[in-house]
């Protein structure tokens, strides 16, 4: 089953195509908080997006210039805006395809399974975790946080991934220790704390600070909401 993401402000719009694509299968999130739409797309790890390109904060086009940071996820932009203009815009901000509000849904459908089958004739898979506007990408080790990137060791990456699927909860130095070991490398206790110590500063670069706590004696963990 795709999901999709449909950022439509119009309600009646996006409830009309939310339950015809429905019924043919797809899993459609519809965008709630729009000051927040890619912390949606990387709660949701979409196979496509769905854009319109009026919207309330910020339009469409912004973001998908700020997916297109992220990811090479499809965009494809729904928009009553005809002109050459705006089509010529949302190719530029990284758009995929355009359809012209209003559209017959079969159309879309159809618009949508042959960018699906162009996209993913591939097998890449996306990972993307996000935890107080931290985005982390699992499968090639990057942070992204207020649109700035910085590159994980592999060390870094399991730690920062154990963590993240642990929020809220303490992890032992123990269990870290385990998660890093592997049959070219021991990892012991004293190489952990240089491993996470490097972590913290390299998150400090871009202004990441107080994301990983220690609980003394215990290990460490990055604080629920």
């Amino acid at each position: 089953m795709y999901k999709i993401l449909l950022v439509e402000d119009d309600d009646v719009i996006a409830n009309v195509i939310r339950e015809y694509l429905g019924r043919w299968g797809y899993e459609v999130h519809c965008v709630e908080d729009f000051n927040d739409v890619i912390g949606c797309f990387a709660r949701i790890e979409p196979q496509l997006v769905l854009m319109d390109i009026s919207l309330p904060f910020y339009n469409g086009y912004h973001w998908c210039r700020e997916i297109r940071k992220l990811s090479r996820t499809p965009v494809m932009f729904i928009s009553s805006a005809s002109d050459n203009m705006n089509i010529i815009m949302a190719v530029n901000m990284g758009g995929d395809d355009y359809m012209q509000k209003p559209f017959d849904l079969e159309v879309l459908r159809a618009k949508i399974e042959a960018l699906l089958r162009r996209t993913y004739a591939y097998n890449e898979q996306t990972a993307w975790l996000e935890h107080k506007g931290v985005m982390f990408n699992t499968l090639d080790g990057t942070i992204t946080y207020q649109g700035k990137k910085i590159e994980l060791t592999k060390n870094e990456l399991k730690i920062m991934q154990l963590l993240f699927e642990n929020i809220g909860r303490t992890v032992s130095r123990e269990s870290i220790m385990k998660r890093l070991w592997d049959d070219e490398c021991f990892i012991d206790d004293n190489t952990l704390t240089v491993n996470i110590n490097r972590l913290r500063r390299k998150l400090e670069e871009v202004s990441i600070r107080h994301f990983i706590h220690t609980k003394k004696g215990l290990g460490y963990l990055i604080e629920g909401e």
